[in-house]
């Protein structure tokens, strides 16, 4: 989710939360376990490091870090390095988020400047699709979702990808005619998805169905 200038102590942590997954079992850990992990981190960056840490610990052999270097294991061999560079507007920090071991692919949290958002890497291919929130995997693991909604700085978009050996690529999206200060999704089924919403200015949450077939959707690509 873009936004990283929105998420500074003492508010961050629970921007963050909110940044990546707002439905349960969406999280890679409980939002209990982040909000601990986090509750002296410096900011997101330093959030994220923490998480990956833990996620280390439950995830052996996914990646490895050396200093800045976050090495990211191929399948079946070789390793994609992602290495953190710090610059005067801030820089680019990586950091294991999850592994969804369904699809073979790593997820990533990854910081640039003032913007924030998720890197999946298909371990079969080397394969990399930045992603504009945390991606959520369909029952018949053939697309994943993903809602970035916010007042600033997002997309404002649930998006639907196709996954491919050669990458994952954008097959449907719809955006929402209120503005949504924040949104998640999951998976009703593999034709329809649930997506839990608030509105704006409110702060009532609200939940809504669509199937793909439904109108409004528009085709952005997808085989």
């Amino acid at each position: 989710r873009n936004g990283v200038d929105r998420m500074k102590p003492p508010s961050f942590v629970a921007a963050m939360l909110a940044a990546v997954a707002s439905v349960a079992g969406a999280l890679p850990l409980e939002s209990a376990e982040i909000a601990q992990l986090c509750t002296d981190a410096e900011g997101p960056a330093h959030c994220a490091r923490k998480v990956e840490a833990e996620q280390m610990k439950r995830l052996p052999g996914v990646v490895t870090r050396d200093g800045d270097a976050l090495k990211v294991a191929l399948y079946p061999n070789g390793t994609a390095t992602f290495t953190d560079v710090n610059t005067i507007s801030g820089g680019t920090s990586y950091a294991l988020w999850d592994y969804v071991s369904e699809i073979n692919a790593t997820v990533l949290w990854v910081s640039r400047d003032d913007d924030a958002g998720f890197l999946l890497v298909q371990r079969a291919t080397n394969r990399q699709t930045p992603l504009p929130a945390e991606p959520v995997l369909s029952p018949d693991r053939q697309r994943i979702a993903t809602a970035d909604c916010c007042p600033q700085r997002c997309e404002n978009l649930v998006v639907v990808w196709r996954v491919t050996r050669d990458g994952v690529v954008r097959e449907l999206q719809w955006a929402p005619t209120e503005r949504w200060s924040d949104a998640g999704v999951r998976w009703k089924s593999q034709e329809t998805l649930v997506v839990d919403y608030t509105v704006d200015g409110t702060e009532t949450g609200k939940t809504l169905e669509r199937r793909l077939a439904d109108p409004g959707w528009s085709r952005v690509g997808g085989k």
